[in-house]
């Protein structure tokens, strides 16, 4: 089945397009993870949404096509996802470190993602530098490890999608879903990271339509780690239900000192200084990691 009778929907522009249901969104995006649509329809639906902007209930609609088609990672303990797909330009990319901190805690960390910017020092190469290898196949997580899996073992079709980035210069809906999608064939606390407020908005909104539990704040360079700089909002879901955990810093960033250059090997460098205790844990980083920890023993205890 074509997917132009959804396009003529929200292809309207930003004032006249119609929003999808759930189950109409379901059906266009398994269409295109699917590879059943032209590079045209493709394209059409990338810039359509790009200029309505996605729904909650659409984003689910994205969500349960995705996870119809996941190889999902089996998990028999509490797992955080940490989606990292942006990378570092300015900053040293710290997802690893905060992987390796809430590894440390006992926690099973699976870290997903491919690059999307050439441009960008990535997860993956600050945690090939530290000697964790991206995997080659799914396999069961441990508990205390950290496991770097390339979006197409997941879905080769999401990482087509993610791919058009490249040729049109543009974000789609593929790069929201990313940091809301659960990977595991168990509940899991996936870390979901902004860069703009509206964001914030909308992905709060869709954590709590499908039930999830997670943490979501302002990324760093779109990554989901805390700027070691100055501390985020953050804010807690369990099943859904959202709580502050985390008010904003105020003032000006602060100075990190010794805080190393973006590339991989001055970052791996400075995250094995960190775990060895020869340099501190920034405070927002040091924050993240003990409110995760905490939704971590609080799902356990949840029937």
């Amino acid at each position: 089945m074509a997917i132009s009778k959804y396009i003529k929907e929200i292809g309207r522009g930003k004032d006249g397009a119609r929003s999808l249901t759930r189950e109409q969104a379901a059906d266009l995006f398994g269409q295109v993870l699917d590879g059943e649509v032209t590079d045209l329809e493709m394209g059409a639906f990338c810039l359509a949404m790009r200029i309505k902007g996605e729904t909650a209930q659409e984003m689910a609609g994205f969500l349960d096509a995705t996870h119809a088609r996941l190889h999902q990672v089996p998990a028999s303990c509490t797992t955080v996802v940490l989606p990292s797909y942006n990378g570092a330009r300015k900053l040293p990319v710290l997802t690893p470190l905060l992987a390796l901190l809430l590894a440390r805690e006992g926690l099973s960390v699976v870290v997903h993602g491919m690059a999307s910017e050439s441009t960008r020092v990535s997860a993956q190469n600050v945690l090939l530098a530290l000697n964790i290898r991206a995997e080659e196949a799914i396999e069961e997580i441990a508990p205390g490890t950290v496991q770097f899996i390339p979006t197409a073992l997941l879905c080769p079709g999401l990482q087509r999608l993610l791919e058009v980035r490249r040729v049109v210069g543009l974000r789609n809906s593929a790069h929201s879903l990313v940091k809301l999608m659960n990977p595991c064939d168990a509940p899991a606390i996936v870390v979901g990271s902004y860069t703009h407020p509206e964001y914030a908005a909308s992905m709060s909104a869709t954590f709590q339509l499908i039930g999830s539990n997670a943490l979501l704040l302002r990324g760093t360079e779109g990554e989901p780690v805390a700027d070691p700089r100055r501390t985020p909002t953050m804010d807690a879901f369990l099943a859904g239900d959202m709580t502050r955990v985390q008010e904003a810093q105020g003032g000006s960033l602060m100075s990190v000192p010794g805080l190393p250059t973006p590339d991989a090997p001055s970052t791996a460098a400075w995250i094995k200084a960190v775990l060895n205790g020869s340099e501190p844990t920034p405070q927002p980083i040091a924050l993240q990691v003990a409110h995760i920890v905490h939704l971590a023993k609080t799902m356990s205890k949840t029937p």
